[in-house]
């Protein structure tokens, strides 16, 4: 009886060994410093490096100080702190965390940073463990958070740099940008009770207290924004004779001044120029 039923035992197992899923391949962060993140598959995407230098981000000098301070100290193992940066759109927030990155990282070759989406901070405490075990020092970065329908993302977010019962790990340094100092969008607080409001506001203050380096970064005003025009002018080998005349132009017909809108300015004029540019 057994020598008959062998044959099918094999054939169900084999059968079995099709269907079951192929072994996760080991994560190699080797090939590049910068990846997204696919919490639906666990794998990590290298991505290019990050082409804007640091230097030429210009009216941030405060801003850029303090990161780089706090990246240093994070990747040499000291103690640091995870960062909210913070302020009005085009200020160049995202642009200084992962240009702030490429100069660390260009002293350390094990440091990584690895870009989540605000969709997925769900996904965070899971990340988070996974990183743990790793011999590389991760920066974790999420452009323009915020909770729009708050409980969950928040208290994972928490749960994440909280760490639980483990608690944080000392391998990742968490990075957020955001239009909001409070990461909770008002109007979700304004819209319920009394008790309610009280109590997301509190839940809004519990979530940014996680960070423990808060930089803002106001309005530019116009001798800033030239000063940024004519860094990158200089920086990239453009030149026109009414450069602030016609910069000032172009924020106006923006609605206004910023980084971003002094680079954007920058490329309109290299491709009028017939330059290239990196980004």
């Amino acid at each position: 009886m057994d020598a008959e039923l062998k044959p099918l035992l094999d054939r169900i197992a084999q059968a079995l060994e099709r269907l079951a899923p192929p072994a996760a391949a080991e994560t190699s962060f080797a090939g590049a410093r910068l990846f997204r993140h696919d919490p639906a598959t666990g794998a990590f995407h290298p991505a290019p490096d990050y082409p804007l230098a640091l230097e030429s981000l210009v009216g941030i000098d405060r801003q850029k100080e303090k990161v780089v301070e706090n990246l240093r100290r994070f990747a040499g193992g000291l103690p640091y702190n995870h960062v909210l940066l913070w302020g009005v759109r085009g200020t160049g927030k995202s642009s200084i965390a992962k240009a702030a990155f490429m100069a660390v990282a260009a002293e350390r070759a094990d440091l990584k940073l690895v870009e989540v989406d605000r969709d997925q901070v769900t996904a965070l405490p899971a990340l988070f463990d996974d990183l743990r075990a790793r011999p590389e020092r991760f920066v974790v970065l999420c452009d323009d958070l915020s909770f729009e329908e708050g409980a969950a993302a928040a208290k994972a977010l928490k749960s994440a740099l909280e760490g639980g019962v483990s608690g944080p790990p000392a391998n990742v340094l968490f990075t957020a940008t955001s239009n909001r100092r409070h990461l909770m969008p008002r109007g979700h607080v304004e819209d319920r009770g009394h008790l309610a409001a009280h109590e997301d506001a509190e839940e809004e203050v519990s979530v940014s207290d996680r960070f423990g380096l808060w930089i803002g970064f106001p309005p530019m005003d116009q001798p800033t924004y030239l000063a940024a025009v004519q860094g990158y002018a200089q920086r990239y080998g453009l030149q026109a004779p009414d450069l602030d005349r016609r910069a000032l132009q172009w924020a106006q017909l923006r609605g206004g001044r910023s980084g971003r809108v002094a680079w954007q300015f920058i490329r309109d004029l290299a491709g009028e120029l017939g330059k290239p540019l990196p980004l």
